[in-house]
């Protein structure tokens, strides 16, 4: 697999070209403002990502309390959220492995934790 091209790789390679001085130190400025930024990311999670985790606790609580699964917009009503934050929150969940999702009757997608999945050999 390829490593793909960073902005500081384009950059470095474009200062290596035969370029006149003012395009070279444009490029060297945009190159530390690249720097810069970067350095300054922090891995801390943004406040929506705190928010989220907790709303994905209330889930995992809320969830602990069925072995038929529920509707993403049973969910979104318990928990007093947007049924589009329930169905991206449980996406989510369900990418980690924390949730499973299953079809129940007439094609409606339930959502349920892997513990009590019973269609799954391994819990019944």
């Amino acid at each position: 697999m390829d490593k793909k091209m960073t902005y500081i790789d384009a950059l470095n390679a474009a200062l290596n070209a035969d370029l006149s001085n003012e395009i070279k130190e444009k490029l060297t400025a945009l190159k530390e403002q690249l720097v810069k930024r970067n350095a300054s990311k922090s891995d801390k999670p943004t406040k929506t990502q705190k928010e989220n985790a907790e709303i994905k606790a209330r889930i995992h609580e809320f969830l602990t309390h069925t072995l038929q699964g529920v509707r993403c917009g049973d969910v979104a009503s318990e928990l007093g959220i947007s049924g589009q934050k329930a169905s991206a929150l449980l996406s989510q969940m369900v990418k980690t492995g924390e949730v499973v999702k299953r079809e129940g009757e007439k094609r409606v997608t339930l959502f349920l934790l892997p513990e009590n999945d019973l269609s799954d050999p391994a819990n019944a």
